[in-house]
């Protein structure tokens, strides 16, 4: 097959690889590249490295336009990208930059179960989650909420579920910005919006997203894991979800609005899927507020999707989820864009942080991580495909000082989801699950094609490259036993 990109792309060293500033006119920094010489030759098959390069464009951006191992196409910025705008030198944020699954993210479960205690009942687990939590396109959730009660989810993000009894408070403090961003403005978000997300609070949604009971197949640092609570042949339950149609609809509007913002900030990018305000123009700040609300939207639903798992558990095993030992791990977010500060040539800078399919890896000692975590780094959630491995990692110095503290986000994929469609049997594939000992439960056969082992990139290959680069390192790696899909 003919590689998509001829560019330069420079060897920095075994896992890092550099597109020049100086392959294109207008490109303010390199693209910098985290990735081995055999993951490179799928990276290369799609359009993402050009759109590495086209985010090198945008104004204020400060030491790279960084891609990670998972990188593949998406809108405007590739899946797997990571930039970061100087916000005092009139840097800007992107709605592509985030993403239409605004807070996409995963959440990380553990148990006090071990895998021969329930390996007889994994199908009766599957169907009872399957049963109790709403999955698929369009799925409605039993936790209805008022119009009143939807505008304080946006403010008060899983907080607002901990309040009505959804879950406890240690569960914020183990989720990133205790589930809870501060400066959401529900002003700026539509009524067709609203209208989308007031139905779906604790629902899975379809294409990529799933709950998930693993078993921890292996240790690679003891020490670490035992913080986590972690140990081999222990069931964690994985959940994997965003803000749904509410978070899709804020990107859909804003992307198309920020447009305007081109001509009237006079900045000049490659495409307009990449349309950007400065930060603090009156486009950008509402963009931010907006995002933050679907941003709160989404820990909430993953909040309220961790309740139903757990009265699934309580119900199957007649014990209480507290006895059961079900305390959330961490909950990290995949696609937003953050205000943090960061050290740019020597000096401490006001950045907005784009993570597009990226996950924050804040190292031992950075602010806003968990007090029990602050000396072994945060907890890092890296999810395969149903049929191989899913990752818990922490995060480092060295992707502070390098990454603005990000890693990657998953195991990227390889096909597209209508290609996928073409060339996988649903049937073959399910017995080739089943022979592994996974069971799927699904509410439509398209997810589950779309998102075969072989649509991805194989994790393990993906995990390995950025512990080896030393912008995560690996703590311990899960298989899967049972998977719900949308």
């Amino acid at each position: 097959m003919k590689e998509m990109w001829q560019g330069p792309l420079e060897k920095i060293d075994d896992r890092r690889f550099r597109i020049p500033r100086s392959y294109k006119t207008g490109m303010l920094v390199d693209g910098i590249i985290i990735a081995d010489e055999r993951l490179l030759k799928s990276i290369r098959q799609d359009k993402a490295l050009e759109q590495v390069v086209n985010v090198a464009f945008l104004p204020g951006i400060v030491k790279a336009s960084f891609a990670m191992p998972d990188i593949h196409w998406g809108y405007g910025f590739a899946i797997g990208g990571v930039a970061a705008t100087d916000i005092d030198a009139g840097g800007v944020i992107s709605p592509g930059g985030v993403g239409f699954d605004i807070n996409c993210g995963v959440r990380l479960v553990k148990t006090n179960l071990r895998y021969d205690e329930i390996k007889d009942r994994i199908e009766k687990i599957v169907a009872r989650l399957f049963s109790d939590v709403p999955a698929g396109i369009g799925s409605k959730g039993d936790i209805r909420v008022s119009p009143k009660e939807e505008r304080q989810i946006l403010i008060k993000g899983a907080r607002w579920c901990v309040e009505q009894g959804y879950g406890v408070e240690a569960d914020l403090e183990a989720t990133e910005e205790n589930g809870e961003i501060k400066g959401a403005d529900p002003s700026g978000v539509s009524d067709r919006a609203y209208e989308r997300g007031k139905a779906q609070s604790g629902t899975l949604g379809s294409g990529n997203h799933f709950l998930e009971i693993q078993a921890v197949e292996q240790v690679f640092d003891r020490g670490a894991a035992d913080r986590f609570g972690i140990s081999e042949g222990q069931i964690v339950l994985m959940i994997h979800s965003g803000s749904r149609g509410f978070g899709y609809q804020v990107c859909d509007e804003y992307a198309k609005g920020m447009i305007k913002a081109l001509a009237k900030y006079s900045i000049n990018v490659p495409d307009r899927q990449l349309a950007c305000a400065p930060v603090n123009s009156s486009e950008g700040k509402a963009y931010l507020g907006a995002m933050r609300c679907a941003a709160n939207y989404a820990w909430a639903n993953r909040q309220n999707l961790m309740h139903l798992a757990r009265g699934s558990f309580e119900k199957i095993f007649g014990r209480s989820w507290q006895d059961l030992g079900m305390d959330l791990i961490y909950d990290v977010a995949h696609n937003i864009a953050k205000i943090e500060k960061h050290k740019v040539g020597g000096k401490e800078k006001l950045l907005c942080v784009h993570r597009k399919g990226a996950t924050r890896a804040f190292g031992p000692g950075s602010p806003g991580i968990p007090a029990q975590y602050e000396d072994i780094g945060q907890p890092v959630i890296i999810p395969g495909d149903m049929g191989r491995n899913s990752y818990l990692l922490a995060g480092t110095r060295r992707a502070m000082e390098e990454t603005f503290g990000s890693t990657c986000h998953g195991a990227g994929r390889l096909m597209s989801r209508h290609e996928a469609k073409r060339r996988v049997n649903f049937s073959e594939l399910i017995s080739r699950l089943k022979a592994k000992g996974i069971v799927v439960m699904s509410s439509g056969r398209g997810t589950v094609v779309e998102e075969a082992p072989e649509a991805y990139k194989d994790v393990n290959e993906v995990v390995d490259v950025v512990h080896k680069a030393g912008i995560s390192k690996k703590v311990c790696k899960m298989r899967p036993l049972g998977v719900i899909k949308g």
